[in-house]
């Protein structure tokens, strides 16, 4: 199987470990992941304004690659998956905006028709949680790890429609999958302060702690995500010894397939 891949600008820089374990994966699991040509940065952030057209051009013009081969786009890094889902959505759904978009692209267009997949969302609806488990060589019993969703995964809930915004389950399988188990804590799906670590750092020291002695608290060895920037933020301004890991190096692990 051929799928479109989106990668980003932090997983060439400082996540390049959630990058290179999502490829190594999908290899291990018949999945060939054809990166976008000539791909630019997303933009970070999906802007609510309705004459912000300039900013999501790279997006559309990564959708209007995967739409013309016939193949579903796929992003592992949550602020990317959240800036091409929105953008896609606003496509299929404003007309206004989708008008504007093409002007700007002709003699290219888009029509809003590609299918746009996290990994997760490919591992869980494309693969199967069961397949996977099939496939793991390096269960990885005994684990106690505690998913974090931040924000952006999974909001807005009616746009990004990966799963149940208030009590997301996703992560928890994908673990189940690799034989260990999950830890359900109340600050899975919160903000870790992220987007205000250099405006507000005490706030985003505060939220992150939060996040992290919650996860403690019930029992978590280690923390998985998929977003680089909360990585970074729980890592620097939680306060804690325990390991933040992304999730494709769980994987990697438990196919066999990382290194070291």
């Amino acid at each position: 199987m051929k799928v479109s891949y989106y990668p980003g600008c932090t997983l060439r820089t400082k996540a390049k470990q959630l990058d290179l374990y999502a490829r190594k994966s999908a290899e291990a699991l018949g999945i060939t992941m054809e990166e976008i040509e000539n791909w630019q940065c997303c933009g970070g952030v999906f802007s609510t304004a309705k004459d912000e057209i300039a900013t999501k051009l790279s997006s559309v013009r990564a959708l209007a690659e995967a739409a013309e081969k016939e193949q579903i786009l796929v992003t592992v890094c949550s602020a990317c998956h959240n800036v091409i889902k929105q953008t896609n959505h606003a496509m299929q759904n404003d007309e206004d905006f989708a008008m504007h978009v093409n002007r700007y692209m002709a003699p290219e267009s888009y029509d809003g028709s590609a299918r746009v997949l996290h990994y997760l969302e490919m591992l869980r609806d494309v693969v199967g949680f069961d397949t996977l488990k099939e496939k793991v060589v390096n269960p990885l019993s005994g684990k106690k790890i505690a998913a974090y969703y931040g924000c952006l995964l999974l909001r807005p809930g009616q746009t990004m429609q990966m799963d149940d915004v208030e009590n997301p389950t996703i992560l928890e399988d994908f673990i189940r999958a690799l034989g260990a188990e999950p830890v359900v804590y109340a600050q899975r799906n919160e903000c870790c302060g992220g987007y205000v670590a250099m405006e507000d750092p005490a706030s985003a020291q505060k939220k992150s702690k939060k996040v992290l002695d919650s996860a403690s608290s019930h029992g978590a060895e280690l923390i998985v995500t998929a977003c680089p920037l909360c990585r970074y933020n729980l890592e620097k301004n939680g306060e804690s010894e325990m390991p933040v890991v992304y999730f494709t190096e769980l994987l990697a692990e438990a196919l066999g397939v990382k290194e070291g």
